[in-house]
């Protein structure tokens, strides 16, 4: 419905203006004529599917990636779940799949464009929406072009693009949020009689539950453990890092290096294959081989449900500067790590749990000789470790690091080699040597009833 205000016709009674106003305001914040109350507005950080309300189809991101357009497809296919980031002014709308973000192309601020997937920029106004609930659900508006998301030629066939278009009553400019299974439920609206627009919250983390399913579970020393899974359709090639601003979904597909990340080698300062951002979440990955570098974290981050099927250089290293920065790896696995797993070459905190590790050198290492050091911590909980392996835990005593672990499970080790908790006195130039071992109450935080061992 058009906003532009209606001239009344000379003679009618001024009352009749007013009326005319009000309804017409009204409209234009969000509610309808006859609507009890405005649509529930989405949890920021949430996960959802948008459904129009045109043909009741879902808006999905195609697997091309980068530069491809939305299209609308039958729902309950992949690439249809999309995270809500919160973002200033608004919100990005980031596909699950992709790890990318829906904006308009070329950042054009006329009717008829294309809107795409892209890699995220906080910075861009094109890629910054903000909701309008109506009746039935939200107009979804685009901050750049104060356009709205719309289904071209208001189609309600399956594959038809989306793009932006003027913003009116058309069910094709109409979206309801669906929550995906686990993820925070929509918050009511607070009011019918308020503005429509919904506001972010500005700490919002990214979350989101794992969808891929193990192929079966392992029993660690007192709880389960995901086993191997089975991949999920056709390996996606990578040639450059990917780079994940908030949440990246693989949907249990493997990943593997082609070109300059098509190396499995122990070399110093390869590439990664996946680069988060602070607070980023990467998960339902299987990183298969060669996986150069696998995983770099700039801050805090979540790897959830996470598999390295043969660890090239490392499986993980963790950076940034806080000492308030938690690193968590939560289910999968790694094996085949010549060396190290996890490097831990920032501040904080960095936990492991619910995670196996096979054929290994050290599971966890706090790096020995960085340019800059300072004290670390791991937390190790529901861990399955099998044998070959050298060391789970080697941390720097001298510099103040600590090592807590409970539910440690070691298998196939019936000589005890494996050392569970190696302690360093750590450089910042040379190699660094070795101090003790073994649980003292200080550093290395566990006692013998906090290891099982098994054949």
């Amino acid at each position: 419905m058009s906003k532009r205000a209606i001239r009344p016709k000379r003679g009618r009674i001024a009352a009749l203006g007013g009326v005319a106003a009000l309804v017409t305001a009204g409209i234009a914040g969000g509610l309808w004529a006859g609507a009890d109350a405005a649509a529930p507005a989405p949890a920021t950080g949430g996960s959802y599917t948008l459904v129009s309300a045109a043909g009741g189809l879902c808006l999905q991101a195609p697997a091309e990636g980068a530069g491809a357009q939305l299209a609308q497809q039958n729902c309950g296919a992949r690439g249809q779940t999309w995270r809500l980031a919160a973002a200033d002014g608004g919100y990005r709308l980031v596909a699950a799949g992709t790890g990318l973000c829906a904006g308009v192309r070329d950042a054009e601020s006329g009717a008829g464009a294309a809107v795409q997937q892209e890699a995220c920029d906080p910075a861009a106004a094109s890629q910054r929406w903000t909701l309008t609930a109506v009746e039935g659900g939200h107009r979804i508006v685009n901050t750049g072009s104060g356009k709205c998301l719309a289904v071209k030629d208001g189609s309600t066939a399956a594959g038809t693009p989306v793009q932006q278009n003027s913003c009116d009553s058309a069910a094709a400019k109409r979206w309801t949020f669906k929550a995906v299974t686990g993820t925070p439920a929509p918050t009511a609206s607070s009011s019918a009689s308020t503005t429509a627009t919904t506001k972010p919250t500005a700490t919002a983390k990214p979350t989101a539950t794992a969808t891929a399913k193990p192929t079966a579970t392992a029993t660690g020393a007192t709880g389960t453990v995901p086993a191997w899974p089975v991949p999920q359709g056709a390996d996606v090639p990578l040639t450059e890092t990917r780079k994940v601003a908030t949440l990246f979904d693989g949907g249990g597909r493997r990943f593997v290096g082609k070109g300059g990340l098509g190396t499995g080698g122990q070399s110093e300062n390869q590439p990664a294959m996946f680069e988060l951002a602070d607070g980023a979440v990467l998960q339902n990955v299987i990183l298969g081989e060669p996986a150069a570098d696998g995983v770099h974290c700039s801050g805090s981050c979540t790897l959830r449900n996470v598999w390295w099927e043969n660890v090239g250089e490392d499986a993980a290293t963790f950076k940034g500067t806080s000492a308030s920065q938690v690193m968590t790896v939560d289910g999968g696995g790694a094996r085949g790590a010549a060396d190290k797993v996890f490097q831990h070459n920032g501040p904080g905190t960095f936990v492991i749990k619910n995670f196996r590790v096979e054929d290994f050198g050290k599971l966890y290492r706090s790096c020995g000789n960085c340019k800059t050091q300072y004290p670390r911590h791991v937390v190790i909980d529901n861990v399955i470790a099998t044998a070959p392996g050298k060391r789970i835990v080697g941390i720097n005593a001298n510099l103040g690091d600590t090592a807590r672990i409970t539910r440690l499970t070691v298998v196939g080790d019936s000589g005890k080699k494996i050392t569970v908790c190696q302690r360093y006195t750590g450089v910042t130039s040379g190699e660094p040597e070795e101090s003790g071992s073994g649980p003292d109450g200080a550093n290395c935080r566990y006692t013998a009833a906090d290891v099982t061992y098994r054949p």
